[in-house]
């Protein structure tokens, strides 16, 4: 005969069955990460219009994550841009699965327009019921950018590998450029945006040199260095001050002459 009693089956049985609600309901809550979304978006802050560049996005937490680092639910940047001309104006893709600690890109493309672009990022941590999400944004300045053009030839006697070109601006560094292959007599036409939020007053000088190429390419012109010099004025004078300055002279010099002359009426009317 059992030792197990109705009783003693039937308990057994509710036991058995909490055991693995337990494995499945119990371990799926605790999966959920208890602290907050977390994200971060990085990228160039200046660009030049029509220019494209890529934005870095990095997401964790939301109980989409659990506790141990485990992504146990969906994890996604909903990517947005805003600006006051849309036109030609675009980031692609417009969602992004997000793996902790495995960054996402997407990209932002310009239009034509000098303006303050920013770009809108939703982090969305999402694990059954349960979601979690903020939001973050990031200012782009588009700016119209200076323009630098060269012709480079290649020697008539042998191809001429890639080889990278430095520009430098009054003597710094500012962008690099990659020059494909040239065969013998080839000429490239190298073209470069310089943006920026603006320049100091006065001369500078953007210059190109392919000196390292031991003479194998030139500019058009023969030489080995291109430079270009440019004058940025300075902002318009303003003179609020001095027609402040001016109106209140004008008006004391009126108060003078009108004090005077009334003087003289009455001292002639006395007579």
């Amino acid at each position: 005969m059992s030792r197990w009693g109705p009783t003693a089956l039937a308990v057994a049985v509710v036991v058995a069955g909490l055991l693995v609600a337990g494995s499945w309901g119990i371990t799926g809550v605790q999966a959920a990460d208890p602290s907050a979304v977390t994200g971060s978006i990085s990228g160039p802050t200046v660009l030049a219009t029509h220019a494209t560049a890529t934005y870095t996005v990095n997401a964790s937490g939301g109980p989409a994550i659990a506790p141990n680092g485990t992504k146990v639910g969906n994890l996604t940047a909903y990517f947005s841009v805003s600006a006051g001309n849309l036109s030609g104006l675009t980031v692609t893709p417009a969602d992004i699965p997000v793996t902790p600690g495995q960054p996402v890109q997407a990209t932002l493309a310009l239009g034509g327009a000098a303006e303050v672009v920013t770009i809108g990022v939703m982090i969305s941590s999402v694990f059954h019921t349960l979601n979690q999400s903020i939001n973050l944004t990031y200012s782009v300045n588009a700016v119209t950018p200076y323009v630098v053009a060269a012709t480079i030839v290649a020697g008539a006697s042998s191809t001429v590998l890639s080889f990278p070109v430095e520009l430098d601006l009054d003597g710094t560094a500012v962008g690099r450029l990659t020059v494909p292959s040239l065969t013998p007599g080839q000429s490239y036409n190298l073209s470069f945006k310089y943006a920026t939020l603006g320049l100091s007053p006065g001369e500078h000088t953007f210059s190109i040199t392919l000196a390292s190429e031991h003479g194998l390419v030139t500019f058009a012109n023969g030489a080995t260095v291109y430079s270009s010099t440019f004058y940025v004025t300075g902002p318009a004078t303003n003179y609020t001050l001095w027609y402040v300055a001016g109106i209140v002279a004008f008006f004391g010099v009126l108060f003078i002459f009108m004090t005077r002359v009334a003087a003289r009426r009455r001292g002639a009317s006395r007579k």
